[in-house]
């Protein structure tokens, strides 16, 4: 039978998973005016400070996960890659065709989603920790069945929380690695460069300020202008000046392929641990 399209217009979402990132994604869909909390809900079963944290910017919290699929058009899993299997097992006779169902558990393949739920209509989507923010960087793949409308929508619903790409699910292990690990590489930058400042005679605070919100300007121009990194890192390099000099100490220190190492690292990492 043909796939029912999901109305834009009325859709419902709910959260399997009631933790940090389901809270990320709520906070960032109702923020962004895309859905009221009313047509949002979640579950929980004995955490009174989580039913407290979803309640308070009104959304709705049921008591069992059946209730939460019942009431949904979207349901997204959002826990731990461990419980996956349990969580969707438990709620698979109320799952169907008629529903667009969404994971962000790190590593857990469509194949296996699709087998645990008996549905094809799947998305698999891996977001990282500054969803936190509004900022993550969300990298999505179409399981069997999902429609590019069923992507389309689940595009807005993450854009809520940062920006959305789309990939084919064999690059996941490398996505991982990059996007996925990566904000843990850029706080050990920001780190260093404010030692760095206190080295130089910095106090503390002033030195994070600074090198957090360099970090942050650089990236919004790499993201805005569409200049290549190497092209703004040579504007900003004078012939014998202070910061070809900076520069020229981090090559010797093999920064970028130091860097480059990181992600292949991860990413292989990444790649063993699906496996096993």
């Amino acid at each position: 039978m043909e796939t029912l399209p999901i109305s834009a217009e009325s859709f419902k979402v709910g959260f399997i998973g009631a933790g940090k990132m389901a809270e990320s994604i709520a906070r960032g869909v109702v923020a962004s005016g895309m859905l009221p909390p009313n047509r949002i809900s979640t579950a929980v079963h004995s955490n009174l400070n989580r039913r407290q944290v979803f309640e308070s910017f009104g959304v709705n919290v049921f008591s069992s996960s059946e209730e939460v699929v019942r009431e949904s058009d979207v349901v997204i899993f959002s826990v731990k890659p461990q419980v996956v299997k349990k969580a969707i097992t438990e709620v698979r006779s109320t799952l169907s065709k008629d529903k667009v169902l969404v994971s962000v558990a790190a590593g857990i393949k469509l194949k296996d989603l699709q087998e645990w739920s008996g549905q094809d209509r799947f998305i698999r989507v891996m977001p990282n920790t500054p969803a936190a923010v509004g900022e993550a960087a969300s990298v999505m793949s179409l399981g069997t069945a999902a429609t590019e409308e069923d992507g389309a929508l689940v595009t807005k619903l993450f854009g809520s929380v940062g920006k959305m790409f789309k990939a084919d699910e064999k690059m996941f292990d490398a996505v991982t690695g990059l996007s996925g690990s990566g904000p843990a590489y850029i706080f050990l930058a920001i780190e260093a460069l404010a030692d760095g400042g206190v080295a130089a005679g910095l106090p503390r605070e002033l030195a994070l300020g600074l090198a957090s919100q360099t970090v942050l300007g650089a990236a919004t121009m790499v993201s805005k202008t569409g200049k290549h990194p190497g092209v703004l890192k040579d504007d900003v390099t004078s012939p014998g000046g202070t910061t070809i000099a900076g520069v020229h100490e981090l090559e010797k220190g093999s920064f970028r392929a130091t860097l480059m190492n990181a992600v292949v690292a991860a990413a292989n990492r990444s790649r063993e641990l699906s496996q096993s």
